[in-house]
């Protein structure tokens, strides 16, 4: 990708302010909780032997591993768990076994992502508010009803989109990341000796005489690294080099001097390890400090919040999800929207977090295994892309993911202990949305199937049918079917009711595929079936918006004309009767038809004109 110097500066603020908003605002809490967890003792020793682990944890994961490598794992420009699955799954296409695992392993990371989407907006709001603790003791009642008010105004202006506050992202988090640096810098000048711990041997010393230690305390220490997986999540939006550039001029060297500059501040001050961040500021600024933190962890939640219907809108493209209703909040940009159970349903689960863990320190338990888990899924789908997407030799894909796994699987097994905790919490919830993910896919496959075996060869049928045609009125209809080649039930039905046919007829198929977007020349594919009547595939990538009548404008090159003032739209709406003995345990059945039933109109998804849409019913028993 291309940029000019403006353009490139422009991509790059916008970097900072959505892409490190997470990893940005860790500072508030990460070096807290290693420290406030009681495991490591008060020494200079262990306190330059935790800041080395932190340097080092944040190169290793973040600029070698996704910054130097992962982000160069692009889906047709396109990054992000749901990309990295479909380039992964598609590598082994082959192997069909494999490639239905994969499929289930990466889709219990999207399904973590969600739980991440519930604790990140939780504790870094609650963080931020906590600094009021350190203002006065009187305030220590407000912080959590403050929290959830600040939380609730969030989510209240999802509907109205992020184009209007977006463009303060950037700059906020910018003077976010210059008041750090000057904060550790501030501090650094006092105890210019801590400078000395990025020399890794400071963390192999503290690893060596305290395994033990090093192994419990590591749940704490990826709290630096969480947000990571958003520089890969994010690549579509801003591309590579922006990116790049943010991490290693802005955000990377601001991270390091806040911890090193509240590593000087602990070896000042021991006491203040109760919350090292905020004691950092001197009086005057620490009010203001606690809101520019505010509007950091704010804008950290937003950039989640926002990832979480992108990637919602992903797997219902896919497949996994029903249809929910998607509303666009832009006209310019399409990656703009805002899903309405979505964004409710994580504020119900933030609220509940919040009320039960009560504080940040609480809420660090829960956080990090969702995180962890996901890096690890990365690094195992980064194995089968670069070695069979790429076709790498086996040696070099072992080196190259072989010590990320290591290291991940280190953090991921540390953060083990924290299950009774609170790092059952995420777990739940992304147990829960895998298990409507499964059922929704296997009672879609249930239900093709059905489809199947009760279907008409469609060329067979026209073919009778135009022996002795009925009567034809003018316009064209367009039935709509999940299969090519078979007799849509809506038309079986309008035969039947209507007993007419329309001067064109269209059997359309949607299809949605494993690659971010499909281009406008390769949207249509077209047999014509004789008699004025076509079979129409529409395809769409995972990040395209469904717009059949937009699609069907392509056809006047087709000899097909299509009138918007004179089609119509035929749907079947199935309704599920779940049976006993069927292709799934009756629960699932179950699960599976009130999902079906709750899913929004197809009509909409597909962006079909409502006063042109006839819908047939039929009962289908699974």
């Amino acid at each position: 990708m291309q940029h000019t110097k403006s353009s490139l500066a422009g991509l790059t603020l916008g970097a900072i302010g959505v892409v490190y908003g997470d990893i940005g605002t860790s500072v508030l809490y990460a070096l807290k909780e290693v420290f406030g967890s009681g495991h490591v003792p008060f020494t200079p020793d262990n306190v330059y032997g935790i800041l080395s682990i932190f340097f080092w944890t944040l190169t290793t994961i973040v600029s070698i591993k996704y910054v130097s490598l992962v982000l160069r794992a692009d889906n047709n420009g396109e990054g992000g768990l749901v990309a990295m699955l479909a380039l992964a799954s598609s590598s082994v296409r082959d192997r069909p076994r494999l490639r239905s695992v994969l499929l289930v392993v990466g889709i219990f990371g999207t399904c973590l992502f969600y739980g991440d989407g519930v604790i990140t907006p939780a504790i870094s709001v609650l963080s931020a508010v906590e600094g009021l603790e350190v203002v006065s003791p009187a305030f220590v009642k407000f912080v959590i009803p403050l929290t959830l008010i600040i939380l609730f105004c969030l989510f209240a202006v999802q509907k109205r989109g992020t184009g209007g506050i977006g463009k303060f992202f950037g700059p906020i988090t910018l003077v976010w990341f210059a008041a750090i640096s000057v904060l550790g810098i501030y501090h650094i000048a006092s105890q210019p000796a801590i400078l000395w711990a990025i020399s890794p041997h400071f963390a192999l010393k503290f690893i060596v005489n305290e395994p033990g230690t090093t192994f419990i305390i590591l749940g704490a220490v990826v709290l630096c690294v969480t947000g990571g997986e958003a520089l890969y999540a994010d690549m579509g939006h801003f591309g590579k080099k922006p990116i790049r550039i943010a991490w290693f001029a802005i955000v990377m060297p601001s991270l390091t001097l806040n911890y090193f500059g509240q590593g000087a501040l602990l070896l000042n001050e021991p006491d203040a390890v109760k919350n090292p961040f905020f004691m950092m500021a001197p009086d005057w600024a620490l009010l203001p400090l606690v809101i520019l933190a505010t509007a950091a962890t704010v804008i950290a939640s937003q950039a989640l919040i926002s990832g979480a219907f992108s990637v919602t809108k992903q797997v219902i493209q896919l497949g996994f999800l029903p249809r929910l209703q998607v509303q666009h909040t832009s006209v310019r940009d399409t990656g703009q929207i805002y899903i309405p159970f979505v964004n409710w349903g994580l504020f119900g689960a933030i609220v509940l977090a919040v009320v039960m863990f009560k504080s940040s320190s609480n809420l660090a338990a829960a956080y990090g295994i969702a995180v962890c888990t996901d890096m690890l899924i990365t690094t195992v789908l980064t194995f089968y892309v670069i070695r069979y997407s790429w076709r790498y030799p086996l040696w070099l894909c072992i080196s190259a993911t072989g010590i990320f796994f290591v290291v991940d699987f280190a953090f991921w097994a540390s953060n083990l202990m924290k299950l009774a905790e609170g790092g059952w919490f995420p777990l739940v919830i992304g147990g829960v949305i895998l298990t409507f993910m499964l059922t929704w896919r296997d009672g879609r496959e249930l239900l093709n199937e059905k489809h199947r075996e009760d279907a008409l060869d469609l060329k067979s049928f026209l073919d009778a049918v135009f022996i002795a045609p009925p009567v034809r009125v003018d316009g064209t209809a367009v039935f709509l079917t999940t299969e090519t080649g078979v007799v849509p039930n809506a038309m079986l039905h309008n035969l039947k009711h209507n007993k007419v046919l329309h001067a064109h007829n269209l059997f359309v198929t949607v299809r949605s595929h494993e690659i971010p977007w499909v281009g406008l020349d390769k949207r249509l594919q077209v047999e014509q079936l004789g008699h004025d009547c076509w079979q129409v595939v529409i395809n769409y990538g995972f990040k395209n918006d469904p717009d059949v009548p937009g699609a069907l404008t392509q056809l006047k090159g087709h000899g097909c004309p299509v009138d918007p003032m004179s089609t119509s739209y035929f749907l079947s709406r199935d309704s599920i009767v779940p049976t006993v003995g069927g292709g799934m345990a009756t629960w699932r059945e179950k699960l599976f038809a009130q999902m079906h039933l709750n899913a929004s109109a197809a009509a909409d998804f597909l962006n079909l004109p409502s006063n042109s849409v006839v819908e047939m019913g039929s009962k289908i028993e699974i």
